[in-house]
């Protein structure tokens, strides 16, 4: 029989139990598992107190935490009031993200005989992924360091806000970026059946960059990746198709450079890829080289004789005409001459594999590399001192990484397969494309 004395001794500790389980914070500024303090919450948002976004994420907080905890909290009180000698439910200092920065709080310490128990919600809303993601967003739309904190949602004045400064958000950013570029530069690239390989150069105070672009048989976009140097030396030429090649990108078939009139590329390509490389000269970089070397008077002639060649269908009667115009250039104009006359093959090659004229217009240039470069511009205008290439190079690359997303198919791609069937044929006539020779005798 339970005596009068011991009911109510039972009932004090079931009250006790029930008040730790429930029991509200001091300050908004901690996390708490208690219903009440997101009803609370949920309450200063509808009377306008809060922003919605600060409203969420405070009640997103407790009650997702509290889903992850409640059972072992109430399992270390209980084990406690049993065993007044076994710690639990104490707290400790530790910091959650939210959209774009971090907050002090302190979190219980769930801990039972055989060691702390880990909350996963809490080491979900612990971890620093989001908010460097948030950082690096911020930047690529135009965000300065210094203005960071201010594009923010404004948070609840008792809860305080961390990693807003201008040298945190520049140290997240580096970090970030370079990381990305790590991961960018390092992909395989065995899975990619590239047709196009347009190359272009962009250069930002003393460096030049070289940006690989390459488009699939279907006229999917892909960006390869970045590489840097003091010019377009042979090194960093170099250095950009053997990155390629080391990850994976085939050698042994027919594919269609575009190039710009850079000599040291076109060596470093025909280098590395032999017969299999088919180049094209850039038809909007070489109109402009000649038209450089004329007086103004004569530039609108000339640039319509010269675009009626590039746009014939007939590679002969091309190839006549700019010798032609070459010819008419030599007395009082040589330098032009010379400049028409050079690499003057490859800048018909487009025309001898019977496209259609918007998809010829798509890759007898390198304008689809140029235009990703010029996505990076709107990125750049908040840095005034480029302090060294790395530096260039993960801006850069942040900017083409963000362009990726809004990447469409080439024009006039639905008559890709007219040019994959001119390469295949290449191919056959230089005896290329071992791998499926091979696989279809086996």
């Amino acid at each position: 029989m339970v005596t009068k004395p011991e009911a109510k001794a039972s009932q004090r500790r079931s009250r006790h139990e029930d008040e730790v389980s429930h029991r509200p914070t001091c300050s908004p500024s901690r996390i708490t598992f208690a219903p009440s303090a997101a009803r609370r919450s949920a309450r200063r948002h509808e009377d306008g107190a809060v922003g919605i976004g600060a409203a969420i994420r405070t009640t997103g907080v407790h009650h997702d935490a509290r889903g992850g905890s409640d059972r072992a909290l109430r399992a270390a009180v209980r084990a406690r009031a049993r065993s007044a000698g076994e710690p639990g439910g104490v707290r400790r200092r530790a910091k959650w993200c939210w959209a774009g920065g971090r907050s002090p709080i302190q979190r219980p310490r769930v801990r039972t005989a055989a060691g702390e128990v880990a909350l996963p919600t809490f080491q979900t809303m612990a971890a620093t992924d989001p908010l460097d993601r948030r950082i690096v967003e911020q930047m690529v739309v135009g965000v300065a360091t210094r203005q960071y904190a201010r594009s923010l949602e404004p948070l609840e004045p008792a809860i305080e806000s961390r990693s807003t400064s201008k040298s945190t958000v520049s140290r997240r950013f580096i970090a970030r970026t370079q990381q990305q570029l790590d991961t960018w530069r390092s992909r395989p690239l065995d899975d990619l059946v590239l047709t196009v390989l347009p190359l272009d150069g962009v250069h930002l105070g003393d460096h030049c960059l070289i940006v690989a672009f390459g488009i699939t048989e279907d006229g999917t976009k892909h960006a390869l990746g970045p590489w840097e140097g003091p010019s377009e030396n042979s090194t960093i030429c170099r250095s950009l198709p053997a990155n390629l090649t080391s990850r994976g990108l085939r050698t042994d078939r027919s594919v269609l450079v575009v190039l710009d009139g850079s000599k040291a590329l076109r060596k470093a390509v025909t280098d590395t890829f032999g017969p299999a490389a088919l180049l094209q000269r850039c038809q909007i970089h070489k109109l402009r080289n000649v038209l450089d070397h004329l007086p103004e008077r004569q530039r609108p002639w000339m640039k319509t004789k010269l675009q009626r060649a590039y746009n014939c269908d007939d590679v002969a009667l091309a190839k006549r005409q700019l010798q032609g115009l070459a010819r008419q250039l030599e007395t009082d104009h040589p330098s032009a001459a010379e400049s028409l006359r050079e690499g003057l093959d490859e800048t018909l090659t487009i025309v001898g594999l019977g496209l259609s004229p918007t998809l010829r217009r798509s890759l007898s240039t390198t304008n689809a590399a140029e235009s990703l470069i010029s996505r990076t511009r709107s990125l750049k205008r908040n840095v005034k001192r480029w302090r060294n290439g790395q530096m260039v190079v993960r801006w850069v690359a942040a900017g083409v990484l963000e362009a990726v997303k809004g990447f469409r198919r080439l024009k006039g791609h639905k008559e890709m397969p007219k040019l994959v069937a001119a390469l295949r044929a290449r191919d056959q006539q230089f005896g290329l494309s071992t791998r499926e020779t091979a696989e279809r005798v086996a």
